[in-house]
Formats: C-alpha cells, sequence, structure tokens
C-alpha cells in the first residue's frame, strides 16, 4: 500500500510538472511581428428610412461625388435621402497577412442615421498609418440589435448605428513585418516579468545547446542567430 501511495502521489507531481509548463507563444511575441490597423470612410445604403439627414452635408457630398464617378450628375441640393448614412470602416490585419487574405470589418455611423440595420457597406478602400490602401471592404452589415417604428413608437434594443461585415475586407496588398536585425531576433514579454525573462532565455539555450538568449531587461530577450540557421533558411 506504501508503495501504491508513493507513487500516486509521483505522479500527482509529475502532472502538476506538466501542467506548469507554458508555451513562449502564449505569453511573448516576436518582436517586430505585430497586426496593423486600417481605416477608412465609407457609405451604407440600402437603409430604410434610419439614415442621414440633410443635416449631414458630408454625406450628400459623398453621394454626390459617387454619382459623378458613374457618370450621373445631381446637384447636391436637389438631394433627399435617409437610406444612406456615411460611416467610417476599420479592421485589424494580422501580421505576415498577404494578398487574397480576409479581414473582419466595423462598421460605424458618423452622421445623424439612427440605424445601420439592414444596411450594405459600399466599395472602401482601408488604409494605414503610412496612407497606402491594404485593403478593400464591401458587404452587407450585421447589427448586434433592433430598431423598430410604428405609429409615430419606436422601439430599439442594444445599439444600432455600428455593425460588422465577417471577412468584409480583402487584402489588396500584403503586411509587411520584419523580425530580424543585424542578425538577431527578439522576444517580448506581454507581462514584463525579470523572473519570466530569465526563465525563457534559459529555456531557449537549453533547447539550442548554446548561450545564443539574454535578457535585456523585464520584457525583452535578445536571441542571437546561429549561424547555421541564418545559411540553411532555417530561421521560422
Amino acid at each position: 500500500m506504501k508503495r501504491i501511495g508513493v507513487l500516486a502521489i509521483t505522479l500527482v507531481v509529475v502532472c502538476a510538472q506538466a501542467t506548469a509548463a507554458i508555451r513562449i507563444k502564449d505569453i511573448a511575441y516576436v518582436h517586430g511581428v505585430r497586426s496593423q490597423q486600417l481605416i477608412g470612410y465609407g457609405l451604407v445604403v440600402g437603409l430604410n428610412g434610419t439614415g442621414d439627414t440633410q443635416r449631414s452635408t458630408f454625406t450628400l457630398q459623398s453621394v454626390t461625388s459617387m454619382l459623378k464617378r458613374f457618370g450621373i450628375t445631381v446637384p447636391q441640393s436637389d438631394l433627399r435621402l435617409r437610406n444612406v448614412a456615411a460611416v467610417m470602416v476599420t479592421a485589424t490585419v494580422p501580421g505576415f497577412a498577404k494578398e487574397g487574405g480576409t479581414a473582419d470589418v466595423i462598421v460605424s455611423s458618423m452622421g445623424d442615421g439612427t440605424s445601420l440595420q439592414g444596411g450594405t457597406l459600399l466599395m472602401t478602400p482601408l488604409s494605414g498609418i503610412d496612407g497606402a490602401v491594404y485593403a478593400m471592404a464591401q458587404g452587407p452589415l450585421s447589427v448586434g440589435g433592433i430598431s423598430v417604428r410604428a405609429n409615430g413608437n419606436e422601439v430599439r434594443r442594444n445599439h444600432t448605428a455600428a455593425g460588422r461585415i465577417p471577412g468584409g475586407a480583402i487584402l489588396e496588398r500584403a503586411v509587411q513585418s520584419t523580425i530580424t536585425q543585424d542578425s538577431s531576433i527578439a522576444v517580448v514579454l506581454m507581462e514584463a516579468d525579470f523572473t519570466t525573462a530569465t526563465r525563457i532565455a534559459e529555456a531557449i539555450n537549453t533547447k539550442i545547446g548554446e548561450r545564443i538568449a539574454v535578457p535585456d531587461d523585464a520584457s525583452r530577450i535578445a536571441i542571437r542567430i546561429p549561424r547555421g540557421f541564418r545559411d540553411d533558411g532555417r530561421l521560422v
């Protein structure tokens, strides 16, 4: 019985040690590998009288400019629109994303429209912080609320002036990411901690078999890339 008890305790300790192990990628990231936020201005059409009013002059200007591109000239003063809303479109693209990839899109009203329910976003270019266009967004909106009007009464549940388009943005150019600098890379902790940084460096050195990882501070571990990994293209 004693042997069985000792064996059971040993197994519990081993299992506890195994479950205590944490993958580095769960608590840190490689420096230079980051998501990129995109933004654009567009129009949502097909609304049921819940779009922007005449007070949102920028919506009227946008509709006039859009119609001109299609060869239709309409004086801005003649427009009476309640089925169109001006919106800001945002998206976050992961690092190393390539052309043809997709990303979810958040669409938010910027005029005095009351609801985007049932609307469709027209083709909208999305730009990065450098001003370059990385993606185009378009498609029907999914709104997490309802807004119903009848006999002068209105019932509204949750927020209807914002919605999302799953996979609504298609990348037109790759998101550039740089992970190497002077034959080295760096791992950055999501939460700075001297002990964790030291343990990560020790784990990497043990795995490779030589001292290539050195913690610079509580959040950054510098890793010198061995020549064999550089020459053979095994960096990844």
